[in-house]
């Protein structure tokens, strides 16, 4: 795939984003730090099929790292969709990324004082479903389509796929897919995501690793 498009799936495909503009943001409002995670609420390496390669990651300092893949979208508020981003400041949590046959899938684990609210992301992912953006090498054309999402008890949940594509790009080139799947109750957010044609069962992977991280986190 393009380089062009490469260089906004850095952003997209990072599981830990800074908050977007104030005013354009679906994220909750900034809160205090909230309580760790360990490492042990991430699902274990057997579970993700097939996966190597494993790196693991912290997300306080995913969150000091400058967003590489900064865009400028030409839709207004459409900025934090574009970029996948799910967790704002004032957050704790662990993540991983692995090499899965396909395309690399990650899980990130986190607490916050206020869980955003996936059902107006879920909105707002449907008001930008096909959103042009501009980054440093070209444009890229971002279509998302919001899926239905696995049901839990007392748990909000989301399901989207986003494919990235040059504008113009012939039907026959499949462009490149990422897949997002979250989960959130209370003060935890459970997220995972794939990129490629990994061909995993992203809602069922995403409910384990919500059950796995219930007792880490003592829910």
């Amino acid at each position: 795939m393009a380089a062009r498009i490469r260089a906004l799936v850095v952003s997209a495909a990072a599981v830990a984003t800074i908050s977007g503009t104030p005013g354009e943001s679906i994220q909750a409002a900034p809160a205090p730090p909230s309580p760790t995670v360990p490492e042990a609420a991430l699902l274990p390496p057997e579970t993700v099929p097939h996966a190597s390669a494993r790196d693991g990651f912290d997300l306080a300092s995913a969150l000091s790292t400058p967003d590489r893949g900064q865009g400028r979208v030409d839709v207004g508020g459409c900025e934090d969709v574009v970029h996948g981003r799910l967790v704002g400041d004032g957050a704790a949590g662990q993540g991983f990324q692995s090499a899965v046959p396909g395309g690399q899938v990650s899980e990130l684990v986190a607490r916050m004082t206020n869980p955003p609210d996936l059902a107006a992301w879920a909105a707002q992912a449907g008001r930008c479903s096909k959103v042009t953006v501009d980054d440093a090498v070209g444009t890229a054309v971002s279509t998302v389509t919001v899926h239905p999402a696995p049901l839990l008890p007392g748990a909000k949940t989301l399901s989207y796929e986003q494919l990235l594509t040059l504008p113009g790009q012939p039907p026959e080139l499949p462009g490149l897919r990422l897949r997002t799947v979250a989960i959130a109750a209370d003060d935890v957010l459970v997220v995972l995501r794939d990129a490629g044609t990994t061909g995993l069962d992203l809602d069922a992977l995403a409910v384990d690793a919500w059950r796995h991280a219930a007792g880490p986190l003592g829910r």
